[in-house]
């Protein structure tokens, strides 16, 4: 049995980076993620990392633990503060935020 990871693109307000976000898991493009949706990705259980790209920015690399069954869930979204939004432009992997849920 596999477990899934549950990946909304969702933000409160305006967004500046509103594009469709790539998604990778353990280093792979897996999928894609467009504004206002949700994608599920079968993972196996284990150790993964995860992160949302696109283009030139990305968010961090998030790690997660996934049991067999199990639903693990994140939020990605282009939202940002002012300062880390600014420091975006320079640090590109600064620009998409990545939270679990």
């Amino acid at each position: 049995m596999v477990a899934t990871l549950k990946l909304t693109h969702k933000t409160i307000g305006v967004e500046v980076r509103r594009g469709t976000y790539d998604v990778v898991v353990d280093g792979a493009r897996v999928g894609s993620v467009e504004l206002n949706d949700t994608i599920e990705i079968p993972v196996e259980p284990g150790h993964h990392t995860l992160q949302v790209r696109n283009g030139r920015n990305s968010s961090g690399t998030r790690t997660f633990d996934a049991a067999e069954g199990d639903i693990v869930a994140f939020r990605c979204g282009g939202k940002r503060p002012l300062p880390i939004f600014l420091a975006s432009f320079v640090v590109p992997s600064l620009a998409l935020a990545l939270r679990r849920q």
